[in-house]
């Protein structure tokens, strides 16, 4: 009985009970969070030189001193900022960088991680007021916020007290070493990131006009705002009355600047710059995003390196050549799942696993096979815009009207009018020349209205379609796909799957050209079960 009143000696301890001893351990010490301060509004621990910043990013020098040159003076007004540009292309990395470079307090959002209104709101409140969700209060925010109104009215109080903490900092500022940690100024930023995902919001049309119209709602001049986002200003802007943002673009890398960002960190810098100049130039045709090229690039640069012994060893021009033999299988089989991987990553893993294999296996079973097959992945948008382009890039503007009527296709006999033989034989030899002169190009206006009417016939079968409201399609089941089909088309062109050129000069508007071939457009058809023959015009 005397052994029951000592159980700590008598217990075996498992492995299961030690690690969970230190979970509990490990818990409660995380638990513990110093309460935060008005110094956990700058970026970093460490401040950083204007050199080390720039060399830090290479290729963006322009970018960094137009920001810098924005955001002003210390204490200055500003006005909102918009950042755009590719995915990996350093828009965050270097506005985060630049905050650690000046020492100021601002608020980051992405989002991503604040996909809807409330989210987006209560972030920005509690990094404002300082409270971190924890515990002991639940996990919940300081202020619950869902309406734009209630989020107005507690933005401009919890602005004026950390306005107000910062010029206590100022005048307070006594030791170097106190006022290194502390957030330099009295201008509170607001950085609002991956904007063109609230596009996609149930409430997009009320939050977008709000967020770029805080400058006039807040009417602050101790406030500023930064917007970052993949989409171009054109994407947002509306004729609301507010200011527009100034646009910093930040380009695509060049073939230059991907090396060095690839070379750094890296033991021998002569190995891999041999490597690179095997294999840097054509995976800089499929993609230039840094990440992506890092990614493909490390099995690749294992198999370089497999006949070396010593991988610290200097490659001659023998070796080089010895090294190029043994990776030049490999170059093109890695090409093709570079440009699969990425497709599959934007779509959110759509495709499964039985497509993959299939498309593994085309190779090998012929080309019969692999002929009804797309060899990369776009959503079901792209494939209508992409199918639209071909559609006004090879038939007349004339036909419109006569292709995508309220039933689609030629097959539509009631409109049918006879017209005199000169007639015919005039419009006949100008589509004939159209023809003869290859793919032509078109306004966005028109590339539009062909998508619009695709679309529309796609969401409903031909026995619907001759029911009394035909009339009425598309308006429901076209506005999914019609969400981002100027963002698709800048996708596209990218790809170079559309051309972008020149305005015409008496219509003022961008105009557009389709590169892809025949039996391409004819691929998508097939993917989408859209029959491509109906609609294309052919003498």
């Amino acid at each position: 009985m005397s052994n029951e009143g000592s159980p700590k000696t008598a217990r075996r301890i498992t492995r299961l009970s030690a690690v969970n001893n230190e979970n509990v351990v490990e818990s409660s010490k995380t638990c513990n969070f110093k309460p935060l301060t008005i110094n956990d509004l700058v970026y970093g621990n460490q401040t950083m030189s204007l050199d080390e910043l720039i060399s830090s990013f290479p290729g963006r020098r322009a970018q960094i001193i137009e920001l810098i040159s924005l955001l002003g003076p210390l204490n200055s007004a500003m006005f909102p900022i918009f950042v755009y540009g590719g995915s990996s292309t350093g828009k965050t990395s270097i506005i985060l960088n630049i905050f650690r470079h000046l020492r100021r307090p601002f608020v980051y959002s992405s989002c991503i991680t604040c996909y809807s209104p409330r989210l987006l709101f209560e972030s920005i409140l509690n990094q404002l007021m300082l409270h971190r969700k924890s515990e002991s209060n639940g996990y919940s925010s300081a202020k619950r916020c869902e309406k734009p109104s209630d989020f107005v009215n507690s933005l401009r109080e919890a602005l004026s007290t950390v306005i107000g903490n910062l010029n206590g900092n100022v005048e307070k500022a006594g030791s170097k070493k106190a006022a290194g940690q502390q957030p330099k100024g009295k201008v509170v930023y607001l950085i609002f990131d991956n904007l063109d995902l609230v596009r996609g919001w149930d409430k997009s049309s009320n939050i977008l006009p709000l967020l770029f119209n805080l400058h006039d709602v807040l009417r602050m001049t101790e406030v500023g705002l930064i917007f970052i986002s993949n989409s171009s200003p054109d994407m947002y802007y509306a004729d609301t009355g507010f200011i527009e943002p100034f646009p910093v673009y930040f380009p695509d890398y060049s073939e230059d600047d991907l090396r060095q960002i690839l070379m750094k960190n890296q033991v021998n810098t002569n190995l891999y710059s041999s490597f690179l100049d095997v294999v840097l130039r054509p995976f800089c045709r499929i993609t230039r995003r840094a990440d992506e090229l890092s990614t493909a690039l490390l099995p690749l640069f294992k198999k370089y390196c497999e006949p070396l012994g010593d991988l610290g060893a200097i490659p001659n021009e023998e070796m080089k050549r010895k090294l190029f033999g043994h990776l030049q299988k490999h170059i093109a089989p890695s090409l093709n799942d570079t440009f699969r991987v990425s497709s599959e990553l934007t779509s959110g893993g759509l495709l499964s696993k039985d497509n993959n294999k299939r498309k593994g296996t085309t190779k090998k079973l012929g080309a019969n096979e692999s002929s009804d097959e797309i060899e990369f992945y776009i959503s079901t948008s792209a494939k209508y815009l992409l199918i639209s382009a071909f559609l006004a890039s090879r038939n007349p503007a004339t036909l419109d009207a006569s292709l995508f009527d309220s039933t689609g296709g030629l097959d539509n006999r009631k409109r049918k009018r006879k017209s005199s033989g000169k007639s015919l034989e005039q419009k006949e030899t100008a589509e004939q020349e159209l023809l003869m002169k290859g793919p032509g190009t078109f306004p966005l206006e028109r590339l539009v209205a062909i998508f619009q009417c695709l679309t529309s016939v796609a969401e409903y079968s031909p026995d619907e379609e001759g029911q009394e409201n035909s009339g009425g399609i598309g308006e429901s089941g076209n506005s999914g796909l019609m969400s981002g089909v100027l963002l698709q088309l800048s996708s596209l062109c990218n790809s170079n799957f559309i051309t972008k050129g020149g305005s015409c000069p008496l219509e003022g508007s961008t105009r557009y050209r389709s590169n892809i071939p025949e039996d391409m457009a004819l691929k998508v058809a097939r993917s989408l079960k859209f029959p491509l023959s109906k609609y294309l015009y052919r003498r």
